[in-house]
């Protein structure tokens, strides 16, 4: 599994079509990516596994996201202010 998850990650260019948000808005996208990525990182923290999975979480919110967006729910989240469930 990890040999595949590294080839995708390998072809990466940009995020890739979601069923689940097809209109031409992607801000729900974006904000899903991010909560996805840092539930990943700490449900494999917490069993002691390697975070690589989790990369193709953080590769699709960075091609996404506006860098403002994410500096803010950075900051809420260390806060503890951030209102998405992790």
């Amino acid at each position: 599994m990890a040999d595949i998850i590294q080839e995708k990650l390998a072809k990466y260019r940009t995020a890739p079509f979601d069923a689940r948000f097809p209109n031409t808005n992607q801000n729900r996208h974006c904000w899903q990516n991010y909560l996805d990525y840092h539930r990943c990182l700490k449900a494999l923290t917490a069993k002691g596994e390697k975070v690589t999975p989790c990369e193709w979480y953080y590769r699709v919110y960075k091609s996404m996201c506006p860098i403002s967006w994410v500096t803010k729910w950075d900051e809420q989240r260390e806060a503890g202010t951030f209102p998405g469930k992790i």
